[in-house]
C-alpha cells in the first residue's frame, strides 16, 4: 500500500492515516492506533492460482482461459477475451499498454490474478451485455416501468418536470407515465398529478425530452402510458403534437389495434403510446376534464375476501367495456385513436375476475393498484398468470403512498405482471430491488420472463406460486471480503473514534418458501473486512428469486450505519469468484466499494 498522510478534523477527534496505521486522536489528549490490514487474496483464490498454474509462480493466457472456462464456468470466454483482460490489468496496475502480439508473452502473478478477480467491470456478477432472446412478443418480457414519471418528489406538492423523465430514461426505464390535463384556459395540454398542489409542466416539453433521450441507454421500445383527462379537441392536439415531435419513431398499428404484440426486436427505436381509446363524443353527457380511464372499485383495507367472491357471482360478459365500440355519435379525435399502439381495456365495477377470464382477441393492457393485485392474487392467482400470457398487466402504487414510496415488486413479477410501475425519484429497499432486477440483460430495460410463467402443463394449468414446489436447485454463496470504503468515505464517517465494524446481510426474496436471510459475523475495526463465510439457500423457484446484499456497520449505541447494497436476479448470477459492486441508497454505484464473493449452484 502506498504511504500517504491524511488529516481529518471532526469536532474533538482527528484522524491521521500514516503508513500502514490509522491514528484516531480523541479529545485532543491521546491517540488510538489501528493497523490498516492489507487486502490479500483469500485461500480459495490462492488455491485456484496454484491449481491452474500447476504450482508455478505465473499464470499464462492459456491457463487463465482454462480457469475462466472451468472454474468460472464461462463457456463464452475466448482467447481474445482473455488477452483483453490481461491488457486491462497490466495497464491499470503497471500503467503501461502492450500490443496484441506482446500480450501472449505476459503472465499474471498471484497479485495480478487477485487484482483481476476484484475488478467488477472485468469480473462482475452478471453478464453486462444484452443476452436474452429479444425476438419474442412484447408481453413475454418484464418492462422497466415508471409511475407518474414527471414528478420530482412527493405525490402532493412537488414540481413536475421533464428532468425527472430524462433521468428515468437515462437509467434505462422504458415505461413512462404522463397524466394529461387541460391548462387553466382549456386551450392546451399540461402534465401534472391531478387535484394536487403539484406544479405542471407542458406536454410539449415532456415529448421533446422523451424524443431526445429515449434511446440513450437502450435501443428497445419506450412505452408512454397516458392517463388522459382531455376533451376531444385537446386529444386531437396531443395527436398533432406526437406526430410532429416523434414522427417515424411512433409505432402505429395499421389496423388500429394489434391481435398479438410485435416482437421487442422489431420495435427497436420505436415509441408506443398506451391509453384507453377515446369514448365517442356524447355531447352534453361529456364532462369537462373527465378521465378516459375509469378505475375498478376501490377496495379499502377493511374489505373482506367474501366481498370479492360476492362480486364474482354477479359478473357477466357485459361487465367488460370494449371502448372501441361504446356510445353513439361521431368518433372523437380519430387521429388520437389511430396513434394508440397498446389499448388499455377496463372493467366495470365488480368484474375483475371476469375480465381476467374473458377471451379477447386483441392484445390489451390492464392496470391494477398494488392493493387490487394483492387481493386478486389471494383469490385467483392462476387467472392473473394466464391473463399475462396474452396481455400486458401494469401494477401501480396505491394512492396513499404520498411520499412516493414503493411496494415490494416480487408478488407482481411472480404472477407475470410485465409493467410494475415505480416511483423512481425516491429510494428504499423496494426501489433497490427494482434497480437491481433491471441491471440484468445489459440494463436494456427488458427481461425475458421465465418459461414457467408463459407455459401450461399437460392439464392446461399455469404456474401457481402458492403450490408447495420441491427444492429444484441450491445456491451456495461465499462472502470472502470487502474493500473500497476507505476511498469512498471519510475516515470518521462510520465511527468517530475507530475504523468501522462491518458485516454483510444476505437476503433471498422470491417464492414464500424461498424467502430467507443470513448475515456474516461482525469484523471489528477494519476498513477491509475479511469474512470468508459460506451460506446455503435451497430454492424452489430460482427463476424468480432475487439475491439482495447489504453491508452495514455495527453501532453499539445507535442504528447500524449503511455501507452499501445491491440486488441481483439469481438466474443472472455468474458462477465462480466474482467482484460484486455496491450502490448507495439512491442506487448510484460507489466508485470503489465492492465485495469479493463466490456463487455455486448444486
Amino acid at each position: 500500500m502506498d504511504k500517504y498522510y491524511r488529516y481529518i478534523i471532526a469536532d474533538h477527534v482527528s484522524v491521521v492515516q500514516m503508513g500502514s496505521y490509522n491514528y484516531y486522536k480523541m479529545f485532543g489528549c491521546f491517540n488510538r492506533k489501528f493497523k490498516i490490514s492489507e487486502s490479500g487474496p483469500p485461500p480459495d483464490v490462492r488455491e485456484a492460482f496454484w491449481r491452474y498454474t500447476a504450482g508455478g509462480g505465473q499464470m499464462t493466457a492459456d491457463q487463465l482461459l482454462k480457469f475462466m472456462v472451468q472454474h468460472q464456468e464461462d463457456s463464452n470466454c475466448t482467447a481474445v477475451g482473455v488477452e483483453d483482460i490481461m491488457q486491462h490489468v497490466f495497464h491499470r496496475r503497471h500503467h503501461h499498454h502492450h500490443h496484441h502480439q506482446e500480450t501472449k508473452n505476459l503472465n499474471f502473478t498471484l497479485e495480478d490474478f487477485f487484482y483481476f478477480l476484484f475488478q467488477d467491470d472485468l469480473n462482475g456478477p452478471i453478464n453486462p451485455q444484452v443476452h436474452h432472446d429479444m425476438t419474442a412478443p412484447l408481453h413475454h418480457y418484464f418492462i422497466y416501468t415508471g409511475h407518474n414519471s414527471y414528478l420530482t418528489g412527493n405525490q402532493l406538492s412537488s414540481d413536475c418536470s421533464e428532468t425527472a423523465i430524462v433521468r428515468a430514461l437515462e437509467n434505462g426505464v422504458r415505461g413512462i407515465e404522463l397524466d394529461l390535463w387541460p391548462n387553466s384556459s382549456k386551450d392546451n395540454v399540461q402534465v401534472l398529478h391531478g387535484r394536487t398542489l403539484t406544479t405542471p409542466v407542458t406536454l410539449i416539453k415532456c415529448f421533446k425530452s422523451i424524443k431526445e433521450h429515449a434511446f440513450v441507454k437502450s435501443p428497445y421500445p419506450v412505452i408512454i402510458t397516458l392517463e388522459d383527462h382531455l376533451n376531444p379537441e385537446l386529444q386531437a392536439r396531443v395527436a398533432e403534437m406526437a406526430i410532429r415531435i416523434f414522427g417515424d419513431l411512433l409505432y402505429c398499428p395499421e389496423s388500429g389495434y394489434v391481435e398479438d404484440f410485435p416482437t421487442v426486436e422489431s420495435l427497436k427505436h420505436k415509441i408506443m403510446l398506451s391509453t384507453k381509446p377515446p369514448k365517442e363524443y356524447l355531447g352534453s353527457n361529456h364532462e369537462e376534464g373527465e378521465t378516459s380511464s375509469p378505475k375498478y372499485k376501490d377496495y379499502s383495507d377493511d374489505d373482506t375476501e367474501a366481498e370479492f367472491e360476492a362480486d364474482d357471482k354477479q359478473e357477466s360478459d357485459s361487465d367488460y367495456e370494449d371502448y372501441d365500440n361504446c356510445g353513439r355519435g361521431n368518433v372523437a379525435a380519430p387521429e388520437y385513436k389511430r396513434l394508440i399502439a397498446i389499448h388499455a381495456g377496463n372493467a366495470k365495477k365488480k368484474s375483475l375476475r371476469q375480465v381476467l377470464r374473458l377471451r379477447i382477441d386483441r392484445a390489451r393492457r390492464l392496470s391494477l393498484s398494488e392493493h387490487e393485485l394483492k387481493r386478486a392474487t389471494s383469490l385467483y392467482a392462476s387467472d392473473i398468470v394466464r391473463f399475462t400470457q396474452k396481455h400486458l398487466l401494469r401494477v401501480y402504487p396505491k394512492g396513499t403512498r404520498v411520499t412516493s414510496s414503493n411496494f415490494c415488486p416480487i408478488i407482481a413479477w411472480m404472477h407475470g405482471a410485465q409493467m410494475v410501475a415505480f416511483n423512481m425519484q425516491g429510494y428504499g429497499k423496494a426501489l433497490w430491488m427494482m434497480h437491481g432486477f433491471f441491471r440484468a440483460n445489459g440494463g436494456c430495460g427488458y427481461l425475458k420472463k421465465p418459461h414457467l410463467l408463459m407455459s401450461k402443463n399437460s392439464m392446461g394449468d399455469v404456474f401457481n406460486p402458492k403450490l408447495p414446489w420441491p427444492v429444484r436447485v441450491t445456491l451456495k454463496v461465499i462472502v470472502y471480503m470487502g474493500d473500497g470504503w476507505r476511498l469512498d468515505f471519510s475516515h470518521t464517517h462510520f465511527d468517530t473514534y475507530s475504523p468501522p465494524d462491518f458485516y454483510t446481510k444476505i437476503y433471498i426474496i422470491g417464492a414464500p418458501l424461498d424467502t430467507t436471510e443470513s448475515k456474516t459475523r461482525i469484523i471489528e475495526d477494519d476498513w477491509a473486512p475479511y469474512w470468508d463465510q459460506e451460506f446455503t439457500f435451497p430454492l424452489r423457484v430460482p427463476e424468480l428469486a432475487l439475491l439482495r446484499i447489504e453491508v452495514r456497520e455495527y453501532d453499539r449505541s445507535d442504528k447500524d450505519d449503511f455501507g452499501g447494497q445491491t440486488c441481483i436476479p439469481v438466474s443472472e448470477l455468474r458462477r465462480g469468484i466474482r467482484a460484486v459492486p455496491l450502490y448507495d441508497k439512491k442506487g448510484r454505484k460507489f466508485k470503489s466499494v465492492r465485495l469479493l464473493m463466490r456463487f455455486r449452484f448444486e
